[in-house]
C-alpha cells in the first residue's frame, strides 16, 4: 500500500506545485490582461483603437518610452561597471556590507527615488529627460553591480593572465578576452535595466511632467486623470506587446551566446589589492559609487528636516496628526504599508515557493514554459496590472476593488519571480545523491523533500521573503490604483502630499520617505545577513 501511495503523493505534490501558481497567475493576471485586450479591441462608442495607434501624441509617447529606456540602460552600466569590476575582482574588508547598500536604491519605491532628486537636482534640472536618465541609473545601479559582479567574481582569471604573457596590453585583454567573457551577464543585466526603465512610473511621473510621459504614465493619465478606458487599454497593449518582444529578443540573444571559459568560485578568483593603484582604483570606483548613492539619500534626510526656516522634527511629529492630503493620519499610512507587505509576503513565498519547488525538479519544455510564464508580471506594467483589476473586477461576483487583500495580490504578483529567482538555484544546488541515499534507505518521495529538500530551501525561502516584503513595501504603479483612500500605502501617501503646495506637506513627504528608505533598508541588511551561498547571478 506504501508503495503505491508514495508515487500518488509525488504525482499530488507536482500537481499542486504546477496548479496553485497557474491557477493564481491566470485569474490575477491573465484574466485582467484579457480584458484589457477585449476593452482596447472590443467594438463601442468612442475612438477606434486605430485612431488611438495613430495618434501623433501616441508616437511621441512610445518614442521617448523607447528613448529613454534606451539612454537610461546605457548610463546605468557606464555609471556601475567600475564598482562590479571591483567586487567582481577584488576582495576587501566590507565587501558584502557594499553589496546590501547598493541593493537599497533597487528597492526603493520610484516615488522615494523620484523626491530624492527633486532634492538634490537643480532648479533648473528637477524636471525633465536628463533627470529621468540619472534616477532610473541610480534606481538600476544595482542590477549591473550584482549581476555583471557576480559573474566576474566566477571568470578564470588564468585566460587573461594568458593573453598577457602572449604580450597582450591591458586594453586589448578587456576588448577582446574579458568582455566577451562578460557578455552574457551584461545583456541580462541590460535587458533588465531597460525592462524596468521602460514600465518606470513614478520616477517618469514626478520628474517628468506632462511634456515627458512615457506609456506607462500615460496609461494612467488617460485612466485616471482623462478616464478614457478605451485609450488607456490600447496603450496598455501597446506596451504589453513591446515588452513582450524585448523579453523574446532578448532570449534568443542570450541562447546563442556561449560562455567561453570555466566558471569558479569567487573563494580562487578574488584577491587583495596589492599594488597602490589597484587601492586607488578600488577606492575611487566605490567612492564614486558611494557619492552617487548617497548623495540622494542623505539629501532625503535633510528635507525631511527643512520646516520653517530651519532644521527640526515638526514634519516628523505632524505625521501623527490627521490632515487634508489624506483620509488617514501618515502613520496609518506606514501601518497600512507593513501589513498589506506581510500580505503580499505571505502569497508571493507561498505560490513562488511552490513554483520554485516544481520547476527545480524537471527540466522539460514544459517546466521551461511554466518559468517563463512566472516571470512576465515582472515585465508587464504595473499601472497596466492595476487598471486591469479596476475594469476586470468591477462587477459579482468578482467586484474585488474595494477588498483589502486585493492590493496584497497585486504586490504578491510583482514579487513572486523575485521568489522563483531566489529559490530555484538553491533547490538545484542540492546534490541528487542525498535523495537517491534517502529513497535506498526506503524514504518515500514526501518524506524525502520534507526532511531533505525544505531545510535547505528554508534560509533561501527567509531570504525570499525579505526581497518580497522590501518590493512589496515600495510598489505604487499597481497600488495607486487599487488602495482605497482611507487605507494608503506609504508609496501612495507620499504622492499626495506632493499634489498639495505647502512646506509642511512636502516636508511631510519627505519624512515618509526617510521612514520608508529605512524600512528597506533593515529588509535589505536582513536578507544579506542570512542569505544562502550566492548560487545566481543576482
Amino acid at each position: 500500500m506504501d508503495r503505491h501511495r508514495d508515487p500518488l503523493s509525488a504525482r499530488a505534490w507536482r500537481a499542486v506545485g504546477y496548479g496553485v501558481p497557474l491557477a493564481f497567475l491566470a485569474f490575477f493576471f491573465v484574466f485582467p490582461l484579457a480584458e484589457i485586450v477585449r476593452r482596447g479591441l472590443g467594438s463601442g462608442g468612442g475612438e477606434s483603437p486605430w485612431s488611438v495607434l495613430t495618434d501623433s501624441d501616441t508616437r511621441q509617447v512610445l518614442w521617448f518610452t523607447v528613448w529613454q529606456a534606451v539612454a537610461s540602460t546605457a548610463l546605468t552600466i557606464l555609471v556601475a561597471f567600475p564598482a562590479a569590476y571591483v567586487l567582481g575582482r577584488y576582495e576587501f574588508p566590507g565587501r558584502s556590507a557594499v553589496r546590501a547598500l547598493v541593493t537599497v536604491p533597487f528597492v526603493l519605491p520610484t516615488v522615494v527615488v523620484a523626491l530624492a532628486f527633486l532634492a538634490i537636482l537643480p532648479q533648473g534640472l528637477q524636471r525633465g529627460w536628463a533627470a529621468i536618465l540619472i534616477a532610473h541609473a541610480f534606481f538600476n545601479v544595482a542590477v549591473v553591480v550584482r549581476v555583471v559582479g557576480t559573474f566576474w567574481a566566477r571568470l578564470d582569471p588564468r585566460v587573461s593572465e594568458a593573453a598577457a604573457t602572449l604580450g597582450a596590453g591591458p586594453w586589448r585583454r578587456f576588448r577582446e578576452v574579458t568582455l566577451p567573457l562578460l557578455a552574457p551577464a551584461l545583456s541580462s543585466a541590460a535587458a533588465i535595466v531597460f525592462l524596468f526603465s521602460f514600465t518606470s512610473f513614478g520616477i517618469v511621473l514626478i520628474l517628468g511632467g506632462p511634456a515627458y510621459a512615457t506609456l506607462e504614465t500615460e496609461i494612467y493619465n488617460q485612466a485616471v486623470r482623462v478616464f478614457d478606458l478605451r485609450a488607456a487599454a490600447v496603450l496598455s497593449l501597446v506596451q504589453l506587446t513591446c515588452v513582450a518582444l524585448a523579453v523574446l529578443a532578448t532570449t534568443r540573444l542570450e541562447a546563442r551566446l556561449a560562455i567561453r571559459g570555466q566558471l569558479r568560485s569567487e573563494r580562487d578568483v578574488l584577491r587583495r589589492a596589492r599594488t597602490r593603484g589597484e587601492k586607488l582604483v578600488v577606492l575611487a570606483s566605490l567612492g564614486g559609487l558611494a557619492l552617487f548613492l548617497g548623495l540622494p539619500l542623505a539629501a532625503l534626510v535633510e528635507r525631511s528636516l527643512a520646516v520653517g526656516g530651519g532644521h527640526n522634527l515638526a514634519a516628523y511629529r505632524a505625521l501623527t496628526e490627521p490632515t487634508a492630503a489624506l483620509l488617514a493620519t501618515p502613520w496609518e499610512a506606514v501601518l497600512n504599508s507593513l501589513v498589506y507587505a506581510t500580505g503580499a509576503t505571505v502569497i508571493a513565498v507561498v505560490v513562488g515557493g511552490l513554483a520554485a519547488f516544481a520547476i527545480a525538479r524537471s527540466s522539460r519544455w514544459s517546466t521551461r514554459l511554466f518559468d517563463g510564464l512566472l516571470m512576465l508580471p515582472l515585465g508587464a506594467s504595473a499601472v497596466m496590472l492595476g487598471f486591469g483589476f479596476v475594469i476586470t473586477f468591477d462587477r459579482a461576483p468578482v467586484d474585488f476593488r474595494s477588498a483589502p487583500w486585493i492590493v496584497p495580490v497585486a504586490q504578491a504578483l510583482v514579487a513572486i519571480p523575485f521568489v522563483v529567482r531566489i529559490v530555484v538555484p538553491t533547490l538545484r544546488a542540492i546534490d541528487e545523491r542525498q535523495r537517491e541515499a534517502a529513497a535506498l534507505l526506503g524514504a518515500p518521495p514526501r518524506r524525502v523533500w520534507r526532511e531533505i529538500d525544505l531545510p535547505i530551501a528554508l534560509r533561501a525561502l527567509a531570504v525570499a521573503a525579505g526581497f518580497a516584503f522590501a518590493i512589496s513595501l515600495g510598489e505604487f504603479g499597481a497600488t495607486v490604483f487599487l488602495a482605497r483612500p482611507d487605507r494608503p500605502t506609504l508609496p501612495v501617501a507620499i504622492f499626495r502630499f506632493l499634489g498639495r503646495p505647502g512646506e509642511l506637506n512636502a516636508a511631510e513627504a519627505y519624512a515618509l520617505a526617510v521612514v520608508l528608505m529605512v524600512v528597506t533598508a533593515v529588509s535589505v541588511f536582513l536578507v544579506e545577513r542570512i542569505r544562502v551561498r550566492r548560487l545566481g547571478w543576482f
